[in-house]
């Protein structure tokens, strides 16, 4: 009889192949729906650890704050249009 691997057991890959069709059938990463392949634990770091960093302009948080600004100066012009 042949033996019985943990990883045998582990839960599959829920990604599909375009081609195929068929599901991708790797072992699913730890807590994640995907194999490593298909994207478990993937993305770049945040911020000045990624390689791509250069001057912070599109950070999630300067982003935040120019939405801030821009709806405060929409909220001014209303507000100065309806007082005349």
């Amino acid at each position: 009889m042949n033996p019985v691997y943990p990883y045998q057991k582990s839960p599959r890959c829920s990604a599909t192949s375009k081609r195929t069709r068929k599901r991708c059938m790797a072992p699913a990463v730890k807590a994640w729906t995907v194999c490593r392949f298909h994207g478990a634990r993937g993305g770049a770091p945040k911020g000045r650890r990624n390689g791509m960093y250069r001057h912070g302009f599109f950070t999630q948080d300067a982003m935040t704050k120019r939405r801030l600004l821009k709806e405060f100066l929409r909220d001014c012009e209303r507000s100065a249009s309806a007082a005349y």
